[in-house]
């Protein structure tokens, strides 16, 4: 096991104001249990100031420093190099920003219009079912609730809308799918009837080709095309709904 790798990165960058995109190779020695957001900040210390990339809570949770290395969406705060180099096979990593939104800055993308695919979905409570009494609690069924955490797990780091094949094509996106259907599982949710027609329509689940890309990339590990399987089946409808 190396304790020391010699890496290239060739990442895409992108001057907004030439408004010209280019490749731009950088070579650095960078120990093993390294991620790869401590190389972009290696990068900016010691050979290039003006380098932009995003990052946050780095910790995997929040999934601001997601990028595509090789071709596919993950996270830099949670690829080590060493992994990075068995899982690829290579110590040359191409690197590029998400193809979600349009780039503002080199690896930077403006997550604000990718998040408007989120916010026609109301991924929040429109209508809360009322209780008997204050103090009860919402009921749920242990499997439903196993299902229901599962699903919450989701942190909108839109590694699985890159990864979609039809995410490009009138697609909401995986989880934006998933963030309605997260709510139509939510037993404090009473108004179902919009969220089922925003599920269902043109650029609902059915704009879905199955590819499981989505499930394949999350780094959550969500099985999201379960997911929307079972919204194609029609799971999450009740007959008042239907």
């Amino acid at each position: 096991m190396n304790s020391v790798y010699d890496i290239t990165f060739r990442i895409r960058r992108y001057d907004p104001e030439l408004k010209r995109s280019y490749v731009h190779v950088y070579r650095l020695e960078a120990g093993r249990i390294l991620r790869f957001v401590d190389l972009f900040r290696k990068i900016n210390e010691e050979q290039d100031p003006t380098l932009a990339w995003n990052s946050s809570c780095e910790h995997g949770q929040c999934g601001t420093c997601s990028i595509r290395v090789n071709g596919k969406p993950l996270l830099a705060c949670e690829l080590l190099v060493e992994n990075a180099v068995s899982y690829f096979g290579t110590t040359t990593f191409t690197i590029e920003p998400l193809d979600i939104a349009p780039v503002l800055r080199d690896l930077v993308v403006d997550i604000e219009k990718a998040y408007k695919r989120i916010a026609q979905v109301k991924p929040y409570i429109i209508q809360p079912s009322s209780k008997q009494k204050e103090e009860e609690a919402y009921c749920i069924t242990s499997n439903e609730l196993e299902q229901y955490v599962n699903a919450t797990r989701c942190i909108n780091c839109f590694c699985c809308a890159s990864a979609c094949i039809s995410s490009h094509k009138g697609f909401l996106g995986p989880n934006a799918m998933l963030a309605s259907i997260v709510r139509l599982m939510d037993p404090r949710e009473q108004e179902k009837r919009q969220r089922l027609q925003t599920l269902y329509s043109d650029n609902g689940v059915y704009r879905c080709h199955s590819s499981k890309a989505c499930s394949f990339v999350c780094p959550k590990e969500i099985d999201v095309a379960h997911f929307i399987a079972l919204a194609k089946q029609g799971r999450f409808k009740t007959t008042q709904d239907e």
